[in-house]
């Protein structure tokens, strides 16, 4: 079978202990909200990757960003029928997430979703932790309820 791919994501939760999310530009997401994430590249330690991602998908410097915890383990996902070979040149069967925690230090004009070219998202928000299963695509929902059990009681 197809491997997973290796992915970092980043839970970035401001003052008031609210999650930034940014509405996916691209089709097969298109209308749903997550969390920056994004692959690894080879050799790279994941908690860099995460704070790349940040940086590229975001705006948000590593210096604006307090790293609260690591989540235990990495959660995995499986693409469904339809994106199967379509994604990520078809060379995986999903994706196996280390997430991370961090809080935002900057202020929300620090947030610039053009810093990635082209951007990944067209806009963003901040939102209660409860809320972000319902945003995000249903596929990686199970992911996010498990990540909201894991993250909210250290926000």
């Amino acid at each position: 079978g197809l491997p997973y791919r290796p992915c970092a994501g980043f839970m970035l939760v401001n003052r008031d202990g609210l999650v930034f999310v940014g509405q996916r530009i691209d089709p097969s997401a298109h209308g749903f909200w997550q969390m920056p994430q994004g692959g690894i590249d080879k050799g790279e330690d994941v908690r860099e990757a995460a704070l790349r991602e940040l940086q590229e998908e975001v705006g948000v410097a590593a210096h604006l960003v307090e790293v609260i915890a690591q989540s235990g383990r990495p959660y995995i996902y499986d693409l469904p029928p339809e994106l199967l070979g379509k994604v990520w040149k078809g060379k995986y069967r999903g994706q196996e997430q280390y997430w991370f925690l961090g809080r935002f230090l900057g202020e929300d004009a620090d947030i610039d979703l053009e810093a990635h070219d082209p951007p990944e998202f067209n806009a963003w928000r901040w939102v209660e932790p409860a809320a972000l299963p319902d945003l995000i695509v249903p596929f990686k929902r199970e992911v996010y309820e498990a990540l909201v059990a894991e993250f909210a009681p250290l926000i």
